[in-house]
């Protein structure tokens, strides 16, 4: 199972994987911890990541960007209108009121959706962390802003599924920060906890977090946030700046020229990072339109004095965060200042003077939110053994259920048609579970929606459930539970909707006639309280447990039964049962991807995947075939050179030059296929001379093996060495004969190849060396590596009989404490073998 957090931004991605010694960046092919967030489509393939800002200078107007501000917003957004007009590409009204990508494609004008280059900008994060990882990459999670709304939430887990994800949770990107900086803290308070502010400044939004810390413990206490001041609106002030000091001196309006408007864009982000870190900063662009070259500087003092509106908008979400947490600013114990665009003094001073405290820069301000999604995502994952460390998320927005009143609730107090209350207030915990009832009489809907839009650039309305049909027992209202989940991800949804009904049935009760009445009926209302009929209010608290085991008719099964005595009686009494009917739902989400759309995505997304493999593979295979040409054509004239005939290098060199013009005229374009079928063709005539050198450097190597081979094994073979003298004669005369014949193969076909010029073909291959000196090495190794025979055993000395061991004389004891005798001193004559009994062997018996 994978363990990976991806952290998508507006500008760029970066991608955490977790290992058993803790928590890494991965790098990308250019050996880069981020990787730029664009897709630019070519006429061939799409170029993703670090190849699609390579190309961006060159195609702007099919180099899809900033792809997380378009997702989940409608056409009409005034945010969203904002931001198209610095976005070089083609944004439409789509026939659903959301945005359409124009980009052109395989050499038409296609059509995507903020959510489709969404998936191909996580495809390309997927595909860094499985080459890192050399594994497939399918769990993980993810880092979302704190302000996304349920439909772009909902947007991510669909880029997520195009790109062949399974998000286990989308965590806040402040949530995540936190995360990463509080699970290796091992000196947190275990009472009184610990207040961190948390300011992550992105390129392209500001959020804020306070955060409370205890032993093993994270609390999200308040969230605030200004969706549009980051980095970039930096980088939009210097754009204004020069474009109109640029104007005046050099009369060109980069506004008008897509690509000059790039080219300035990119050197005013840098200069926004020199100054940064110097009172100023330089600006030269060469030929930046019109064929000027244009220069400027400008100074910290003067670049702060026009972000001032900007500035200002920095202390209302410090504030607001404060109110919501109820805290003040004595109560912070530190501010932690994360994200690409909190590098600008100006930023730092404005915090500094409103929390009284410096900020502190303890994590990396561009990695501490993946490395915190691949920590929740090994804390989800059963693949990994984390630190307990809880997580309190809560949710920033107030959620409210709508629905059309009735009769009924008209006459119970409804003041119009349409009621509605707040379900996952704001604050609310993540993940929460919520259970309503409705009494209605048949089929009825109800609306998920922000009870306060005031903050969002979004509509009222989320979603639409139906619940229902169902068949109703009387003609009464029935009574439904409800059940409304707020998920791991944000996300909200009627999960199930169950048919409550009361029904009496009928159950055997047994009295003892010498019982009291009025006794025996306390005491079955006390001990089988199952057969009571149950209170609302207790139905409403057993909707989120799970129901207990019930026996036939309703009633719990128990242990032995109690006999029964002769004047016992069976009554039948009537008792109430509630019956559970699960009841149909069915979901439409606003702006949501249906899906069958989103299948057809998926399957979208996999052909053009497929296309972008097969142009990697044929550009690999052209540039195999020039390869081949450059580098065969140096070799003929160096190392090749006596190898090959004068006619045939000729020939030779000619047909590289021919298929090199090939190459740069009509076979600029062409298939992977005519590439291969190229190169085979000049590898039929390169080969020959490539093996020829081959056997001329691997022939004598070979050659001296098999010298060695013969002259060791015919030296063994006479020289009278005693490690030897157990071999037969005639056996080694064998062996002489095999090394006198391999000698003589070896010396016939050595005079034959020195006969013949380098260039031919050769006649001696060392393959036929190698497989002559392994014949030969088999068959006389196997006679003179025979082992020795082995010596016979002496024959063990008969033991002495019992009166010449009594005789007083010295025995020696043998090694394995058995008795041995060398000679019968006592004169008697020793017992033949078959004279003696049978015993045992006492070397096997004896005590050691």
């Amino acid at each position: 199972m994978s363990v990976v957090g991806f952290d998508f931004g507006n500008e760029s991605g970066v991608v955490a994987v977790a290992r058993q010694r803790g928590i890494d960046v991965v790098l990308n092919d250019e050996s880069k911890r981020d990787t730029p967030a664009i897709v630019c489509f070519g006429d061939k393939q799409r170029f993703l990541g670090t190849a699609g800002a390579a190309s961006s200078m060159m195609n702007p107007k099919n180099t899809i960007s900033q792809i997380k501000r378009l997702v989940g917003h409608q056409f009409s957004d005034s945010e969203l209108q904002r931001d198209l007009k610095s976005l070089p590409f083609l944004v439409t009204e789509g026939p659903d009121g959301y945005p359409l990508i124009h980009a052109q494609y395989l050499g038409e004008m296609r059509t995507f959706t903020p959510t489709q280059v969404l998936g191909m900008v996580l495809s390309d994060l997927k595909s860094i962390a499985e080459k890192n990882l050399n594994a497939v990459v399918v769990d993980c999670c993810i880092g979302i802003p704190v302000y996304f709304t349920d439909l772009q939430r909902r947007a991510v887990i669909d880029a997520a599924t195009i790109a062949g994800l399974h998000p286990l949770r989308l965590i806040h990107e402040t949530t995540a920060t936190a995360l990463a900086y509080g699970i290796y803290k091992t000196d947190l308070p275990e009472s009184e906890p610990l207040i961190v502010a948390f300011i992550d400044v992105g390129h392209a939004s500001m959020q804020v977090c306070i955060a409370s810390f205890k032993k093993g413990q994270l609390k999200i206490l308040a969230h605030s946030f200004d969706r549009s001041l980051g980095g970039r609106d930096f980088d939009e002030v210097l754009l204004k700046h020069f474009a109109s000091k640029f104007k005046d001196e050099y009369k060109i309006d980069v506004y008008q020229n897509a690509r000059a408007c790039l080219r300035l864009r990119a050197g005013c982000e840098k200069l926004k990072k020199v100054l940064s870190a110097n009172p100023e900063a330089p600006l030269n662009i060469e030929c930046l339109m019109d064929e000027k070259d244009v220069r400027g500087l400008i100074k910290r003092e003067e670049f702060e004095e026009i972000s001032i509106p900007i500035l200002e908008r920095v202390k209302k979400p410090l504030e607001k965060s404060l109110a919501e947490a109820g805290l003040t600013v004595e109560n912070i114990h530190s501010v932690e200042v994360v994200g690409s665009g909190s590098r600008v003094p100006a930023i730092i001073k404005i915090l500094s003077e409103f929390y009284g405290k410096e900020p502190r820069r303890t994590m990396n301000a561009s990695e501490c939110v993946a490395k915190g999604c691949a920590l929740q995502c090994a804390m989800l994952s059963p693949t990994f053994k984390v630190r307990e460390f809880q997580v309190n998320e809560s949710f920033p927005y107030p959620i409210s259920l709508s629905w059309k009143s009735t009769a009924t609730d008209l006459q119970n107090g409804a003041v119009d048609n349409q009621q509605s209350t707040i379900v996952f207030p704001k604050g609310n915990p993540i993940p929460s579970v919520k259970a309503l009832t409705f009494y209605r009489p048949g089929t009825f809907t109800v609306d998920v929606q922000y009870a306060d839009v005031s903050e969002l650039q979004a509509p009222a309305k989320i979603s639409t459930y139906t619940v229902g049909p169902f068949q109703l027992t009387n003609d009464e209202c029935s009574k439904l539970k409800v059940k409304v989940r707020l998920n791991l991800h944000g996300i909200v949804s009627v999960e199930s909707a169950t048919l409550l009904e009361e029904e009496e049935i009928e159950v055997p009760v047994v009295k003892e006639s010498g019982k009291d009445p009025t006794k025996m009926e306390t005491d079955d209302i006390h001990t089988d309280p199952a057969t009571s009929s149950i209170p609302d209010s207790d139905v409403n608290m057993q909707d989120a447990k799970t129901d207990a085991p019930e026996a036939e008719n309703g009633v719990p099964e128990t242990g032995d039964k109690p006999s029964q005595t002769e004047t016992d009686k069976k009554v039948e009494v009537p008792k109430k049962k509630i019956k559970k009917t699960n009841i149909t739902v069915s979901e439409v989400v606003y702006g949501g991807l249906p899906a069958l759309e989103l299948q057809k995505a998926v399957e979208k997304e996999f052909e053009m995947a497929l296309q972008d493999r097969v142009m990697e593979e044929t550009k690999d295979k052209k540039n195999a075939v020039e390869a081949y040409v450059y580098e065969m054509r140096n070799k003929l004239h160096d190392k090749y050179n006596e190898f090959i005939s004068d006619p045939e290098r000729d020939q030779f060199i000619s047909k590289l030059q021919e298929v090199e013009d090939w190459l740069y005229e009509d076979g600029e374009d062409e298939t992977k296929g005519v590439y291969v079928a190229k190169l085979e063709e000049l590898k039929r005539q390169g080969d020959p001379v490539e093996q020829r050198y081959k056997e001329h450097t691997e022939r004598g190597t070979a050659i001296n093996q098999l010298s060695y081979c013969i002259d060791s094994y015919r030296e063994a073979a006479l020289v009278a060495d005693p490690k030897f003298d157990h071999i037969d004669i005639a056996e080694k005369q064998e062996v002489l004969n095999e090394c006198m014949e391999a000698k003589a193969w070896l010396i016939e076909k050595r005079q034959h190849q020195d006969s013949l010029p380098k260039h031919a073909t050769p006649f001696l291959l060392s393959a036929e060396v190698r497989k002559k000196a392994e014949a030969l090495d088999r068959f006389c190794r196997s006679i003179m590596t025979k082992p020795k025979p082995k010596p016979a055993k002496p024959a063990m000395p008969d033991a002495p009989s019992p009166a010449s061991s009594q005789g007083g004389e010295s025995q020696s004891q043998g090694p394995d404490n058995t008795n041995t005798c060398d000679t019968a001193e006592s004169g008697e004559e020793l017992p033949s073998a078959d004279q003696r009994p049978m015993e045992t062997d006492k070397s096997e018996t004896a005590p050691s």
